[in-house]
């Protein structure tokens, strides 16, 4: 730390990407939650298309896009802000909504609790029941924002559109924020209650399901006065957030939904296969809504199991904390030829650990 840094950033905990983004060739990727295959032919043209014009700023209200998912969504345009992922929409959201505290569950995406800390807010978590978000837990937050990512990460239940609904309903005083970066492989969308109700922020993300996540594209939508005071403060700080390349491969995405729709369903069904196969080896596997599995061992624990994937080149995500899932891992769904690999790897491990 400098001599010149503010006192208040001084105990900053970023977000950990140890062993993430580090020199992984030869590894079969299984840590991050991406998707195997590569972004939609049109996305790579589109984005190539626009790499001609890099010579301009790009459109800083990303009209295209938004007029696409408007089109795709029954919303309008206006209702619609863009950020550098998710994350930045995330970020903005704390910045300007969380001036009474935030909460959201106690194993969840752990970006909230540094985001809460980075921007001074007073937060609180919530306990899950039997791993799953309870509704009852959050009758009243008393103004405070909800941060509830469906399905959640890294536990991969989804909550009903019913048992989100009561969550809205019963905190008018409070701003809903419902991440659903994985909605695309499981559970239903907010998206049907935001006629109904103006506390509602919907994000979503390109790093899933499209295939996109080296990109940096997410989005959030909402009604037409919390967008504006979103895209208010984006443009206070960074008005030309998404470049043009990247709008350009947004688009391409969102004009072939065949593709998207043909990867989700093989992650879909790889995870509905892989899932059985680790029950098979001794497992306690969660069900799951997204493209990852969350389990553990009857006998072997989760660092153990991390640790013999990683000597045969196989990254997958290990939680030492909170010590509650110190036994879990997280386990992104690959491809069938990737899974086959991790699964004769976990059957030869656990089969010696029965020795």
């Amino acid at each position: 730390m400098s001599k010149f840094l503010h006192a208040k950033y001084s105990s900053l905990t970023p977000y950990d990407t140890s062993g993430e983004i580090e020199s992984m060739k030869g590894y079969i990727r299984l840590n991050t939650n991406e998707s195997p295959f590569p972004p939609s032919p049109k996305a790579i043209a589109h984005a190539h298309e626009a790499a001609q014009s890099l010579n301009y700023y790009s459109d800083p209200e990303c009209r295209l896009l938004a007029a696409k998912i408007a089109e795709m969504n029954g919303i309008k345009p206006s209702q619609i802000v863009f950020g550098n992922g998710s994350d930045e929409i995330l970020s903005l959201i704390f910045a300007g909504f969380c001036e009474k505290g935030a909460a959201f569950p106690d194993i969840t995406y752990s970006f909230y609790k540094i985001l809460a800390k980075f921007h001074g807010f007073d937060y609180i978590t919530v306990p899950l029941k039997n791993f799953r978000v309870d509704p009852s837990y959050y009758r009243n937050a008393n103004g405070r924002t909800l941060f509830i990512a469906n399905p959640n990460a890294p536990t991969g239940i989804a909550m009903s559109l019913n048992e989100i609904e009561q969550v809205i309903s019963s905190n008018p005083a409070s701003l809903i924020v419902i991440d659903e970066a994985y909605i695309d492989y499981g559970g239903e969308s907010s998206v049907a209650l935001l006629g109904k109700y103006d506390n509602l922020v919907v994000v979503r993300t390109f790093s899933k399901s499209r295939s996109m996540a080296g990109a940096r594209l997410g989005w959030c939508m909402t009604c037409d006065e919390i967008a504006q005071d979103i895209r208010n403060i984006k443009d206070t700080i960074t008005p030309y957030n998404i470049n043009a390349m990247t709008q350009a491969a947004g688009l391409g995405a969102l004009e072939d939904e065949e593709y998207t729709s043909k990867n989700v369903e093989t992650i879909r069904r790889v995870r509905d296969n892989t899932r059985v196969r680790l029950q098979e080896m001794g497992f306690d596997v969660l069900e799951s809504s997204t493209n990852f599995l969350f389990a553990r061992h009857e006998t072997m624990s989760g660092e153990e199991i991390f640790s013999v994937l990683k000597k045969n080149r196989i990254m997958i995500r290990h939680f030492a904390n909170p010590p509650a899932i110190s036994d879990w891992n997280r386990i992104t769904i690959g491809t069938p030829e990737q899974m086959q690999i991790f699964l004769e790897v976990m059957k030869g491990a656990t089969e010696n650990a029965k020795k």
